[in-house]
């Protein structure tokens, strides 16, 4: 296993919900990843977070570590749940709140 596989691993296995992203949640440098941040923060989600574009190797090591060839990627209780389409889909339908809750992760509000 590579060192950035190992670091995603670890983000990954270590955290409830974590997101690999383009900014931060504080700073989204795109609409995707503004989305989803905008998703997890209306449900008070608490979430990790990593900004593929501070280091190239982490960027395309989520897309292979993933088999997901874009960004954002979301992830809960160590599994990948989708990027910005499929995260909004299920907000949307009420899946992502479900499956959070299933998961054991406290959501707060509900759409």
């Amino acid at each position: 296993m590579t060192d950035i596989n190992a670091f995603i691993d670890d983000k990954v296995k270590n955290n409830d919900v974590f997101l690999f992203m383009k900014g931060s949640p504080d700073f989204p440098q795109c609409g995707f990843s503004g989305r989803v941040v905008q998703i997890l923060n209306y449900l008070g989600v608490e979430y990790g977070s990593a900004n593929v574009l501070e280091n190239q190797e982490l960027r395309e090591g989520i897309k292979a570590y993933a088999n997901w060839p874009t960004i954002p990627q979301l992830y809960v209780k160590g599994e990948f749940v989708g990027g910005a389409d499929i995260v909004t889909e299920m907000f949307q339908a009420g899946e992502l709140q479900k499956h959070l809750e299933e998961k054991g992760v406290p959501v707060k509000q509900t759409a």
